[in-house]
């Protein structure tokens, strides 16, 4: 029996994530970056991570044609800028502090950087999968922002 889309969205709901951005650049060199909740580690050695990409996700033609991407691990004080980068359309990064990275714009503030070479790309229903091999990382102290239930939500 085929499981009903609502009942399974809302399943997924009572997972608690933490929120990302990643950003890379697209092909004319201009910076592209999403929310992306769908993250996980996937291997210590070699170091590698994961974040699944909707095929319909603004930028999407620019992550798969890129060599490589940034994941920041966004605080709780940095709902704001998750919002900024879930929303649809419009420069995202217009008036917004960033710097050149490897692989794309690095965002201040966040817990953690991790900056990745596109190790692999794989089909997962209306979504990809993007594997990144890890090639450097920047860590800060901090809360991080949740998701549960559809809503943002602060540790503790």
């Amino acid at each position: 029996m085929p499981v009903n889309a609502t009942l399974f969205k809302s399943a997924l709901g009572r997972w608690a994530t933490g929120v990302t951005v990643v950003t890379t650049r697209d092909a004319a060199g201009a910076p592209v970056g999403i929310t992306a909740s769908s993250f996980a580690s996937l291997s210590l050695e070699p170091p590698l991570v994961l974040f699944c990409l909707g095929l319909d996700s603004t930028g999407c033609e620019a992550f798969v044609a890129a060599p490589g991407f940034t994941v920041h691990l966004l605080a709780a004080q940095q709902e704001p800028l998750s919002a900024r980068f879930a929303a649809r359309g419009g420069d995202k990064f217009a008036g917004l502090e960033h710097r050149a990275g490897h692989w794309g714009p690095l965002l201040p503030g966040c817990l953690a950087a991790l900056e990745c070479r596109t190790h692999a790309q794989l089909p997962g229903g209306d979504h990809i999968v993007m594997v990144g091999a890890v090639e450097r990382v920047t860590v800060a102290d901090g809360e991080p922002l949740l998701y549960f239930q559809g809503n943002y939500r602060r540790f503790g």
